[in-house]
């Protein structure tokens, strides 16, 4: 049985996203306080009573000034934690951006697994459900958590932002590299529906050695084209960059790049403002704090998913399926 009462915490950090998830559900943020310690220790513990209530915290765990990610990860856990030891009925972690979720095989030898080991600490403080968006890889995602856990995807969003700056020419939807090509064939079956017309496909060549990416043959048509980059995030924006201007080179008429999670680390800035790249869409997820105003302004299409997140809160108190929502 699913309990009667919601009650929806928004941490800190993320506090401007999950007033917006609340404004959505048409309900309010429940008080908490987070308290830091002068040696660095912290406490966080609800204001309210949740006892028999079904619990709902907000946190997007990326790392900026004053936080890292880790600080943000040890807050969330502990205060589910706190949930859970107060009586709360249902603890769900909502995690628009999920951290880890790039380390999910052993690519070295005694590499860590570190996205089952993120599982496993939401676990051991008595998570329910997780919920969050776009992780590197689904498939890995959901075979290193032992209690439910859903996968939103952005997907529609990002081609109902593509579709106005595709008009009527021919598009080709690109991956970065040979790893994204399922996300990129699943983009460009939507986009084609979504412009009622064939949308080619293409990927790049992409080699890494010591933190150096190279490589720029691109696989498929893209000359005369829109070519639409399709990624998860954009770190340092190396990938990006690269694949724009080999689909320039190859003829694209245009360039634009459709990404969920826009993390924007180390020198993002230099490879965002290429000239190669039209427009990069991203999503709510993450902030875009570490790039210029002047730059969010001229290059970023946001594109907010707090109403997606507050549609599968409420399915989930519901008792109803989110998997529509990917649909």
């Amino acid at each position: 049985m699913v309990p009667a009462r919601i009650a929806l915490f928004a941490l800190d950090a993320t506090r401007e996203f999950g007033a917006d998830v609340a404004r959505c559900l048409g309900v309010g943020t429940e008080p908490h306080e987070e308290r830091g310690f002068d040696d660095g220790e912290h406490k966080t513990r609800p204001m309210v009573s949740v006892r028999g209530r079904d619990v709902f915290v907000i946190q997007s765990l990326y790392g900026e000034p004053g936080e890292s990610v880790n600080d943000k990860l040890c807050r969330l856990l502990f205060f589910l934690g706190a949930l859970r030891d107060a009586s709360a009925a249902r603890v769900t972690a909502v995690v628009p951006y999920l951290c880890y979720s790039r380390k999910d095989r052993k690519s070295k030898p005694r590499d860590p697994v570190t996205t089952r080991y993120v599982a496993a600490l939401f676990e051991s403080v008595g998570v329910d459900a997780t919920v969050t968006m776009d992780v590197h890889n689904p498939a890995a995602f959901q075979n290193a958590w032992r209690v439910p856990a859903d996968h939103l995807e952005a997907r529609k969003l990002l081609v109902d932002a593509i579709v106005p700056l595709a008009g009527d020419r021919d598009v080709a939807v690109v991956s970065p590299d040979v790893g994204g090509v399922k996300r990129a064939e699943d983009f460009r079956q939507s986009l084609s529906m979504a412009l009622h017309r064939e949308v080619r496909s293409a990927f790049l060549e992409k080699y890494r050695s010591a933190g150096q990416v190279s490589g720029h043959a691109v696989v498929g048509e893209v000359s005369g084209r829109v070519a639409v980059v399709v990624d998860d995030l954009v770190g340092s924006g190396t990938t990006l960059a690269r694949a724009a201007e080999a689909c320039r080179m190859h003829g694209a008429e245009r360039v634009y790049a459709a990404v969920t999670h826009g993390v924007f680390s180390g020198d993002a800035a230099a490879a965002v403002s290429h000239p190669a790249l039209e427009k990069l869409i991203v999503t709510t997820t993450i902030p875009p704090f570490r790039l210029p105003p002047d730059l969010v302004r001229e290059k970023l299409i946001v594109v907010d998913v707090a109403p997606m997140f507050a549609v599968a809160i409420g399915k989930m108190h519901s008792g109803g399926s989110i998997v529509e929502l990917n649909e």
